[in-house]
């Protein structure tokens, strides 16, 4: 099936106008989304590699696939004989191997809805050095040969009620278009889909896991638009978006009207018009007078004329949308919504630190259960005690699997209030599995559970009042010195993030190091970034921010309500893997002295679930440490038990024992 899509594709490439010499094939949708859905998992569909972050690059006689070291080990064990894995970080990137690789003039296709700004522009400097071309081809060349493609997603939108959402559609629009006057621009195209889900204040199941919808916005001073499927929207939905200013349009009309932004025609239909007018008609302050859908009203164009350019984001918007328009009249600058996503409202906080109570109450339930079916089928001795297995007890005729186990996670979450589904799919990985980052078990495929194995569990789910994700490694056997060594670097390098003071101002990309201090005395490391932010019920991954080695992590410093999260790792190629995760806000710290006058900022942590004593060698901690793990426990204990019934009271109880130097 592999051999016969390549070879379709490169039939295409070869008639097409102009011959092709690469086609390159990204993971992103037409929103540059991470996570997508089955129809536009094209990457996935080409080079049978289902990772998430990747990109396939075809030329008339090789195939290869760039993906990060999450991704290596899933990479090689997916990836078929005609495919050649480039391992980022370490290979060249894909422009510089094009460029180096391709010959003088090549003509490199790529779809110009699935590439964002900055790539397509960062490729088109690379190739100019050999006169290579990026071409825009008009039709998307997998899509023409994917004749079992998933249908379009047809889920129905849904309003998220202000009781959860904490700010109206009316007030988050009013401060957009003040960033508007302090950058001079006449509109702002949104392409991200969390955003769009935002700003409405509506969700949608468009994307697994995703709370979000496939459309687009534009908002300029007077006008906010919706491009959307109107199949998904209810008569309440489009009643709601209107009494919010916000117009419906057709998914697709996004293309003219993009156009007729650009030439400044873009108007919203007259009865919106005349509604506007007749309910501002007396508006006589060109900036402060504003309705109740965040509209800045004005008398004449002063405003246009004063603020002329179109704002895109170049890491969100795709180079389909941003070809239209006049490029002396576009900035090019992250969008505002970002940051005003990722600082969570008083509501929006309270939210998540529910919604992680009842998430930890659930894992705590999952690790009660687990630990007596542990017992019960394999003879192992358990989360609390470490001895070898008594293999006359263990019942053949039953056996826990990878998925049967994660399927019994999310029942436990199912169960708590407000539950809406999981934030990502499962990672539920035993032994050798767990060394594979971002592994994804299936059932047909997967390990059963072994007492003598490391077991490594990485989760969360979407709750109207927030998103989770958490990470716990735990051992039912008897864990190894080595193991408990690794296990204990890890978590102080969890607990040394968790605790950090630092002064305002500081990225992720400088505290990242305090997580992977302990694991460098040992000459230990992890390939993937240590936190990201997270939404509030939306996106599982979210930024602008975030804790990383990568140079991205450099560009928007950590702020107050800001969400984070710590989730330092250790992976042995087929041996285990470890990782330990928590959500974690940020907030004002009350230090002794305040030099420069910059104030400081700390951590506080919002998930509540046991780390397991069993695994920790209490002589690789200092004091500090070990009071920090005694008072985290205790509050554990004090959080979760109104969640719990006696017995998962009790069993938590033994888990959150203190430990003593």
């Amino acid at each position: 099936m592999a051999e016969k899509t390549l070879l379709s594709l490169r039939s295409l490439m070869a008639v097409h106008s102009p011959p092709l010499d690469a086609l390159v094939v990204p993971s992103e949708d037409y929103h540059q989304s991470e996570y997508v859905s089955k129809r536009d998992k094209r990457r996935a569909f080409v080079s049978g590699f289902t990772g998430s972050a990747g990109l396939a690059l075809i030329t008339p006689s090789e195939a290869l696939l760039w993906t990060d070291g999450r991704y290596f080990l899933q990479a090689e064990q997916q990836l078929g004989s005609q495919w050649k894995l480039m391992r980022m970080g370490e290979d060249p990137s894909v422009d510089i191997w094009m460029a180096d690789n391709l010959p003088k003039v090549a003509a490199i296709g790529v779809d110009p809805w699935c590439v964002s700004v900055d790539t397509a522009q960062k490729w088109e400097r690379t190739f100019a050095k050999k006169q290579q071309k990026l071409i825009q081809t008009t039709k998307n060349l997998v899509d023409e040969v994917w004749t079992n493609r998933p249908p379009p997603e047809l889920n129905p939108v849904v309003v998220h009620p202000l009781e959860f959402a904490g700010r109206s559609v009316g007030d988050k629009l009013k401060d957009l278009r003040e960033k508007f006057l302090d950058e001079r621009t006449r509109a702002i195209i949104l392409t991200a889909l969390d955003e769009v889900a935002w700003l409405y204040n509506i969700r949608g199941a468009d994307v697994s896991y995703c709370p979000v919808v496939h459309a687009y916005a534009i908002v300029t001073f007077g006008s906010a638009f919706f491009y959307v499927d109107g199949r998904k929207l209810s008569a309440e939905v489009i009643s709601y978006l209107e009494k919010n200013g916000v117009e419906v349009r057709d998914y697709g009309a996004v293309n003219t009207d993009v156009l007729l932004l650009a030439s400044n025609k873009l108007t919203s239909s007259d009865l919106y018009n005349d509604k506007d007018n007749s309910e501002h008609a007396n508006s006589s302050n060109l900036y402060n007078d504003k309705d109740n859908s965040g509209m800045i009203m004005s008398d004449d164009s002063a405003e246009e004329s004063a603020n002329d350019l179109i704002w895109v984001d170049p890491g969100a918007c795709c180079f389909a949308l941003y070809s239209k328009l006049n490029m002396d009249k576009v900035l090019l600058q992250p969008s505002p919504l970002a940051l005003a996503k990722a600082l969570k409202n008083p509501v929006e906080m309270e939210g998540l630190k529910n919604a992680h109570i009842r998430d930890g109450a659930a894992v705590v339930q999952y690790l009660a259960w687990l630990d007596n079916k542990m017992q019960e089928i394999y003879g192992a001795s358990g989360y609390f005690l470490e001895s070898d297995i008594d293999k006359k007890h263990q019942l053949k005729a039953r056996k826990l699997t990878e998925v049967s186990v994660s399927d019994k996670l999310e029942e436990f979450r199912a169960s708590k209030e407000h539950f809406r589904g999981l934030s990502f799919p499962t990672i539920s990985s035993v032994g050798p599995n767990g060394a594979v980052i971002h592994y994804s078990p299936e059932a047909e495929t997967c390990a059963e559970l072994d007492p003598n194995s490391m077991y490594l569990f990485d989760s969360g789910a979407q709750y109207l009042d927030g998103t989770t994700d958490i990470t716990r490694t735990v051992h039912f056997g008897k864990p190894t010195a080595h193991e408990k060594a690794s296990y204990s670097a890890v978590l102080k390098g969890h607990i040394g993030l968790g605790n950090a003071i630092f002064p305002n101002g500081t990225t992720g990309h400088v505290l990242d190091i305090l997580a992977r201090l302990p694991l460098w005395k040992d000459g230990l490391d992890y390939r993937h970034g240590t936190g990201h932010g997270i939404g509030s019920f939306l996106n599982v991954h979210e930024g602008p921010h975030q804790i990383s080695f990568r140079p991205a992590a450099r560009n928007v410093p950590l702020q107050p309500s800001m969400t984070v999260t710590d989730e330092p790792g250790y992976y042995e190629d087929g041996k285990f893997g470890i990782r330990l995760e928590n959500v974690l806000i940020v907030k004002e710290a009350d230090t002794k002295f305040n030099f420069g006058d910059k104030g400081y900022l700390q951590f506080e942590h919002i998930t509540w679930a046991p780390y397991q004593n069993k695994l920790i060698d209490v002589s690789l901690l200092v004091p500090e440490e070990i009071k920090w793990l005694n008072n985290y426990h205790s509050r554990c204990r004090e959080i979760l038990a109104p969640y719990l019934n006696t017995s998962e009271i009790e069993w938590l109880r033994k888990a959150t024992e203190p430990i003593a130097a």
